[in-house]
């Protein structure tokens, strides 16, 4: 994280990530060492991974109710495919 003067906008400081250390430069941290590219680079996968299995866990609940609703009319063969698959998949 940077400081910036509020008039000119200069960087004034960075911040280190992982120990708050300020410095001048950025870049590495002068104290622990973090490259803050690859700290913030990791930040990043580790949420977006977290955001696509939440994603994955409301696409399979939808898919769920669709086969609910629609139970009358296809006599219940998706959702009973969905809930025989679905066994598979945790036994893993």
């Amino acid at each position: 994280m940077a400081r910036f003067c509020p008039r000119c906008h200069a960087t004034l400081r960075f911040e280190c990530p992982t120990c708050h250390h300020e410095q001048r430069q950025g870049g590495q941290c002068e104290k622990c060492g973090v490259d803050f590219m690859k700290y913030i680079t990791a930040v990043v996968a580790v949420k977006k991974a977290a955001s696509e299995a939440t994603h994955s866990k409301i696409e399979e609940r939808s898919s769920a109710l669709r086969n609910l609703v629609m139970l009358p009319f296809n006599m219940g063969l998706p959702l009973i495919r969905d809930l025989l698959g679905g066994s598979r998949k945790n036994s893993r």
